[in-house]
């Protein structure tokens, strides 16, 4: 209903708050506000990667107010990123989630060949200084894979319809909904377990029918994926550390 009344220009989106940066022990990190007609208060949180903050502004709220919030916050953000798991090696001999399991990535030395899992080894050929972001592109691929067969399967299910799926590096978000039926995923999400990839799906489908975290969303949720809690209590105890792997950059 949402996106209709936005179609008919009844509704208006509302407006993108312009990001910040902050300075924290030398280091400049990114500010990100969020509005939210809910929020009672002003909240702060790491960013997914924690590259960043989120700071949540209640209704009638400004950006000023929050970028004061989060500067007041400086020690409790510079503790936060002290704790920040080690950045992991995408290179020959180091491992690498897929799917929830560890796989060893193996440099096969040929210049010519697809990247391909063989007995607990991820193959990747071609100049080794290209390895990383060989391997992301294909990790990028496979995402998209099961991202779209969860998503045209939870779609079936809850008789709703999606205009395209977009796979990328989100740095705050697992998963989001626009409201032209886009579905947004991270491509780091093939390498948790396949629930938990599978719960982002059934998440964002829902939001094609419901446009807000109420009791209906959540019953339509619960009702096709009895998994969701147990990844979400996967993702906020794990989530950094499928953010410490390759940036793809």
């Amino acid at each position: 209903m949402s996106r209709f009344l936005e179609a008919l220009g009844l509704v208006k989106r509302p407006k993108t708050i312009e990001p910040a940066q902050l300075a924290i022990e030398d280091k400049s990190i990114s500010v990100t506000f969020r509005r939210h007609a809910k929020a009672r208060r002003l909240v702060l949180r790491l960013s997914r990667d924690r590259s960043g903050v989120i700071v949540t502004l209640p209704p009638r709220v400004g950006r000023k107010e929050g970028l004061d919030f989060a500067k007041r916050s400086s020690q409790w953000i510079a503790d936060r990123l002290a704790t920040e798991p080690a950045k992991r090696p995408v290179e020959a001999g180091a491992t690498i989630l897929l799917r929830g399991e560890q796989f060893r990535i193996v440099a096969t030395g040929s210049r010519r060949g697809a990247v391909t899992m063989q007995s607990g080894t991820i193959q990747i050929s071609g100049d080794a200084a290209h390895l990383e972001r060989r391997l992301v592109d294909w990790l990028k691929v496979e995402a998209r894979h099961d991202l779209v067969k969860a998503s045209e399967a939870y779609a079936r299910a809850m008789d709703a319809k999606f205009h395209r799926v977009v796979v990328r590096d989100q740095k705050s978000r697992w998963g989001s909904c626009s409201s032209d039926g886009t579905l947004s995923y991270s491509w780091r999400l093939v390498l948790a377990p396949p629930f938990v990839l599978d719960y982002v799906a059934a998440h964002e489908v829902a939001h094609l029918k419901h446009m807000n975290h109420g009791r209906q969303f959540w019953r339509l949720v619960l009702t096709h994926c009895p998994n969701a809690a147990r990844a979400k209590t996967w993702l906020k105890q794990h989530g950094a550390e499928l953010h410490s792997y390759a940036t793809g950059k």
